[in-house]
């Protein structure tokens, strides 16, 4: 729960750096933590809902209003993005990582959707040819008239590596502390036996003076 609302405030406009999101750590552990269907369904709806709401009543502009198909033609890549990074997180949960580990796996997550996101980028815009120099342009400098590819990858992977880092180490956090020394793999410690106390009770008359 905390992470989707973290999630839901990185998408608040100004809330966050240009391209910075928790979007694709969210997709990653949902893949590593929850179950099979729900890693699928959570946070791909609760993306589309929050995406939804930003674009048909914050973003819509009277002189280019924005239509359920061409919103969907726009996102469809994205979202083919996340349901790659949410399959990451499913193939790196099957067995226990190291925090390294899962911290590399959120990391080549925000990887995936750079490339996926831009090469569909430059697959659709005509103002890019289809050869592998125009294609490597889409993935640097991108189209003149906007700033540099490179710097949303920069947002994309720091924000892909911080929110996962923190995420990923909540959990760690919480399976350590959960964890007991036997799951551990370590024998609990075996109590000592206690020493009979000395009786206090005075002897008995027949023990005092044994028969004859």
């Amino acid at each position: 729960m905390v992470l989707i609302l973290v999630f839901a405030f990185s998408r608040w406009p100004g809330a966050m750096p240009k391209n910075f999101s928790a979007a694709y750590a969210l997709c990653f552990c949902a893949g590593l933590y929850l179950p099979r269907r729900l890693a699928w369904a959570l946070p791909l709806a609760v993306i589309l809902v929050t995406d939804v709401l930003l674009d048909f009543l914050y973003y819509q502009n009277p002189n280019y209003p924005i239509t359920v198909t061409g919103f969907i033609r726009d996102q469809a890549p994205v979202y083919l993005s996340y349901g790659l990074i949410i399959g990451l997180g499913v193939l790196f949960g099957r067995k226990k990582r190291s925090y390294v580990s899962l911290l590399s796996g959120g990391i080549l997550g925000a990887v995936i959707f750079y490339l996926v996101s831009n090469t569909a980028a430059w697959l659709a815009s005509p103002h890019y040819g289809k050869t592998l120099a125009e294609w490597i342009r889409a993935l640097t400098t991108g189209d003149p008239s906007y700033p540099p590819t490179w710097e949303f990858f920069r947002g994309t992977f720091l924000s892909g590596g911080l929110f996962t880092g923190l995420f990923v180490g909540a959990m760690k956090f919480s399976e350590a502390l959960d964890e007991s020394p036997i799951e551990k793999g370590e024998e609990a410690p075996e109590a000592e036996p206690e020493e009979a106390e000395p009786s206090l009770a005075p002897a008995s008359d027949d023990a005092a003076h044994p028969a004859s």
